[in-house]
């Protein structure tokens, strides 16, 4: 059933979304490529699982865990991979380089810690309720998934439009020199935007591995190159641009896969971002600069 479908699409698509706002949150305010995400992302689902199953916790603390263990990891990348680079000066490519440096070692220590084996999340782990509406079945998962990401969505805004941090936060993405003027000390701020990327990398994790009952050290990667797809469309540094574009992809992702096949569900998605790129080359929410600067005003 088409709708049926579309759900589909919207709750996985959410998750991506959700990945994707880290992602470009970090392009739009330190204007780095963390090609590192992806693992951060796992990891974050590692923990989650790791804290069901050795601690036997509940599914609200393995959310807990797997954003603690996502933000702490991209603070440690910050200062490891990324900070010693912006004290140099150095070209945002070298940035790029180091992040990819990084997500190797990260990607080894899973394999490592994992022993390459996909690993599941315990039967009971969430509860199995299904609505039924209309004649669409609706798990209380994707519920839960599609409510938490929205409320992680506007949770963000508010952080960024309506509080001291987060206007410390946009002076500083505006330029880091002038914020120094002003008195505010940019190394903290660096280490707010790294764990709040880094957390909601961790936590779209978890609700991944909960959505495909699948963990695998592998996993962070398609993603990856999936937010890059989202942030394009989306438009670079707009937050309601990943929301909306990723679940788009998820619409677009599944759809093809329901009634074309897995084998060009990928072409697809790409051939979305490329009619996105000739009809919009911002993309659907860009502007000249990305959206989050320009909303320094």
């Amino acid at each position: 059933m088409l709708m049926q479908q579309v759900i589909n699409g919207i709750v996985v698509g959410s998750v991506y979304g959700l990945f994707a706002l880290g992602f470009t949150l970090l392009f739009g305010i330190n204007h780095i490529m963390n090609m590192a995400h992806g693992s951060v992302f796992m990891w974050g689902a590692f923990a989650g699982l790791y804290a069901v199953i050795a601690l036997d916790a509940p599914i609200y603390v393995a959310l807990l865990a797997g954003m603690l263990a996502g933000g702490l990891i991209s603070v440690v990348l910050d200062f490891v991979a990324f900070r010693p680079l912006r004290r140099r000066n150095s070209p945002e490519f070298s940035a790029i380089v180091s992040s990819i440096g990084a997500d190797l070692v990260l990607l080894a220590i899973a394999q490592k810690v994992s022993n390459t084996a996909i690993l599941r999340f315990p039967f009971d782990a969430f509860p199995v309720v299904i609505f039924t509406v209309l004649g669409l079945r609706i798990q209380l998962l994707q519920l839960v998934i599609i409510g938490l990401v929205v409320v992680m969505v506007f949770s963000l805004v508010w952080y960024l439009y309506r509080t001291g941090s987060g206007q410390r936060i946009r002076a500083v993405a505006y330029s880091e020199q002038t914020s120094r003027l002003l008195g505010i000390n940019p190394g903290p701020v660096n280490m707010q935007v790294f764990f709040i990327s880094g957390a909601l990398a961790g936590m779209a994790g978890v609700l991944i591995g909960l959505v495909f009952n699948s963990v695998h050290f592998t996993m962070g990667e398609p993603l990856l190159l999936r937010a890059f797809v989202i942030i394009i469309i989306g438009g670079l540094g707009s937050i309601p641009g990943a929301l909306i574009a990723g679940m788009l992809i998820g619409i677009v992702q599944t759809l093809s896969v329901a009634y074309i096949g897995s084998g060009v569900a990928e072409a697809i998605v790409f051939l979305s971002l490329f009619i996105v790129i000739v009809l919009r080359p911002t993309g659907l929410f860009g502007q000249t600069t990305a959206a989050m600067r320009v909303q320094r005003a």
